[in-house]
């Protein structure tokens, strides 16, 4: 259970989780705490610390000094530790994921995957990074035109200095650590702001990492409301970089950074484009996978199925009969549908349905919602008047709008202000290449659902959907400064030999 065992130690008397700082679980001096609320039950599960802008500083005082010494850290050892972190983590995946179905409900056997995909990522980042810092660059000056051969160039990469992640309620674990790996193995410290629903999962996270015996002070965990702390964490002088998953919060966020390197990933309205060449049961079995799982809240979901017209009828009729099959109810049963995260975003998703309706969307299915669960909906002859063909829902209901040719699928995906992923299905390799190459996405998937991983792939969106590339290798890289150093050879006044 949550708090028992090896993880007492972060749960305070009045059953409130504590922050991380220096080293330590620490209450917060502000008294007040906040409150997570199940989506299945919509009651208080948990509840974490309200931290003020006081403590804010001292965390980040405390990272900028630990930082210069773990610089100064042989590779080997911030890899190692990483290591340690990785299987501790996977050790404790039972704990974890039981807060990841309270607080956001992710059915059972996902939230576990969960946990160990991100034990993988953090042992991954630490080969990968071992690899990529260990080696540098060398120059020689007369490669360039009316230059001798008298300077010698040495490049290599060096931490940044303080990098703040801040990951989305969806992932509260594996978005976590695809920031924490890279920056800690670059010589990055790292103060970790995470999302409201999913603190939990992340303070027991950060607790392996404790546990794996970082250095104090180099890695923290602050909790509290964004209106409080959320401006004062991302235009905090000491932050060197900030790295970001979530919503339209991104966008304020980068408006007000200042000049330190950004790594946004922000939403999508993911196409799926199939053409009529397309193996119908390839792509509505893909369809189900893309849209509807962990009920449709990803970021790579697929958001808007754009599909030939004389495929149209056939392929809805598959998605339609696979829609029945789903499972819907509790996180703890596994269901394939369960509550979304919130009653705000159940509203929301519930409007988007309720635009479609008043404008003769033809419902597949009827619309049912119960509190924060809402029943899969597929969307027929949805038209671009309609909010759902252009707004991303982060939910079960996904919208089905039928095109006359590929060139206004394409136009339909590259006018939306998203660019993140998408994907083509056809037997046709040439017609993918050349469709993916008019998209104006991030990713294309060709002839599978859109999908973050493997997490060593580069996943960067376009447009609104984002700055910056992820993935292992890309985050290390940008999570790092080119530093540069010319040694000036005399010039000779002999020649040698």
């Amino acid at each position: 259970m949550a708090g028992n065992g090896v993880f007492a130690e972060i749960l305070d008397g009045e059953q409130v989780f504590k922050y991380y700082a220096d080293g330590e679980w620490k209450k917060s001096s502000s008294g007040k705490s906040v409150s997570i609320i199940n989506p299945t039950t919509r009651k208080t599960q948990y509840k974490v610390q309200a931290c003020t802008q006081e403590e804010v500083n001292k965390v980040m005082e405390a990272a900028k000094t630990a930082q210069k010494s773990w610089a100064k850290t042989p590779l080997w050892k911030r890899a190692e530790l990483l290591h340690k972190a990785a299987a501790i983590l996977k050790e404790h995946k039972a704990p974890i994921a039981e807060c990841l179905v309270k607080e956001i409900a992710k059915p059972a056997k996902d939230a576990v995957t969960e946990v160990v995909r991100s034990g993988d990522l953090v042992s991954y980042t630490a080969e990968e990074g071992v690899r990529i810092l260990g080696e540098g660059k060398f120059l020689v000056s007369d490669s360039f035109p009316g230059n001798e051969r008298t300077k010698y160039c040495l490049t290599s990469k060096i931490p940044l200095g303080v990098v703040l992640a801040i990951p989305p309620f969806n992932y509260p674990v594996n978005l976590a650590v695809s920031k924490i790996a890279p920056a800690l193995i670059a010589g990055n410290s790292l103060v970790l702001k995470p999302p409201t629903q999913g603190a939990v999962a992340a303070l027991h996270m950060m607790h392996c990492f404790h546990l794996a015996g970082f250095p104090k002070g180099l890695i923290s965990v602050i909790t509290g409301k964004g209106s409080e702390i959320g401006d004062f964490l991302t235009m905090h002088p000491a932050v060197n970089c900030i790295s970001f998953t979530g919503g339209d919060t991104g966008i304020s966020i980068s408006k007000k950074a200042g000049m330190i390197p950004l790594q946004m990933e922000l939403g999508g309205k993911d196409a799926c484009i199939v053409l009529e060449d397309a193996d119908l049961d390839l792509v509505a079995a893909n369809i189900i996978k893309g849209g509807f799982s962990y009920s449709g809240q990803r970021c790579t979901a697929v958001k808007v199925v754009l599909v030939m017209e004389s495929v149209a009828d056939a392929l809805v009729k598959k998605v339609k009969e696979k829609v029945a099959k789903l499972t819907v109810g509790p996180p703890e049963n596994d269901c394939d549908i369960t509550p979304v995260v919130s009653e705000s975003s159940a509203n929301y998703i519930e409007g988007l349905v309720m635009d479609a309706k008043q404008k003769n969307a033809t419902f597949c299915q009827e619309y049912k919602r119960e509190g924060n669960l809402i029943w899969p909906l597929l969307l027929d002859n949805v038209r671009p008047d309609m909010r759902i063909a252009w707004e991303e829902p982060f939910g079960p209901v996904l919208p089905v709008i039928r095109i006359g040719s590929v060139e206004e699928g394409i136009h339909h995906c590259n006018a939306s202000n998203f660019g993140l992923q998408g994907c083509v299905f056809t037997k046709d390799i040439n017609k993918a290449m050349l469709i993916s190459d008019a998209m104006e996405s991030g990713t294309v998937q060709i002839n599978s659902a859109p999908a973050r991983g493997p997490d060593h792939f580069p996943f960067q969106g376009f447009k609104d959907s984002g700055i910056g590339s992820q993935g292992v290798t890309n985050s290390i890289n940008m999570m790092t400064k080119i530093k540069t150093t010319v040694i000036n050879l005399p010039t000779p006044s002999y020649t040698m030999g």
